[in-house]
């Protein structure tokens, strides 16, 4: 949906018309609820929180700005919607193998085709994106932002400072931060799981003697 229509059905969601709003609700609802599933993966109720940042959309909906991206300020409540939740949630967050996203038919897991990775390629993926789901939970909740909607949604900078209510600047200083931070998140675990490795085989050499 281009900028103009989803403005015209703003507008006409404003004064009432349903029908308008939940078009919008169509349109946008497979990006808000992709962007709270990486940003909180693995949760039951992705779905529940989706349907929330609506819900406060419809709510709020007299104070959108026409002159703004309607994508933009549903984005802005999904993100500040996950922050919320993510901060409440601290600590109790659960890892997932598999990676979910909203297709045509609704949520579904990645596929493996036959003629694609072998099983050992297959593991070796799965276990990546655990480390990685794994370090970014240990993240703050501003650091975590900025990479999903960088490195994951693929934002320029300009929508993220305008998403997150702060300056190019910050943005780009919080995107250097998170991303370094993630690095050596990744790398102590590798280091941890290597020496964890080590241990386990001279425990088994000691016991072998």
């Amino acid at each position: 949906m281009d900028r103009d229509e989803s403005l015209r059905l703003a507008a006409l969601a404003k004064q009432g018309d349903m029908a308008a709003f939940e078009t919008l609700v169509v349109a946008h609802e497979r990006m808000v609820y992709n962007v709270i599933y990486r940003m909180m993966p693995n949760q039951e109720d992705v779905k529940d929180i989706s349907q929330e940042v609506f819900l406060k959309a419809y709510r709020y909906l007299d104070r959108f700005d026409q002159k703004a991206s309607f994508s933009t300020w549903i984005y802005k409540i999904a993100v500040n919607t996950a922050i919320d939740e993510m901060r409440r949630r601290k600590g109790k967050e659960t890892i997932s193998l598999d990676w979910e996203f909203e297709g045509e038919d609704g949520a579904q897991k990645k596929q493996y085709q036959p003629d694609g990775p072998s099983v050992e390629e297959q593991v070796l993926e799965k276990e990546g994106l655990q480390e990685i789901w794994q370090a970014m939970e240990k993240l703050s909740a501003e650091h975590r932002t900025v990479i999903t909607l960088r490195d994951v949604e693929g934002l320029s900078y300009t929508e993220i400072a305008e998403i997150t209510g702060t300056s190019l600047g910050t943005v780009k200083s919080r995107l250097a931060r998170g991303r370094m931070a993630l690095k050596d998140l990744l790398l102590a675990g590798r280091a941890y799981g290597a020496n964890s490795q080590k241990q386990t085989e001279r425990r088994g050499q000691r016991a072998l003697r």
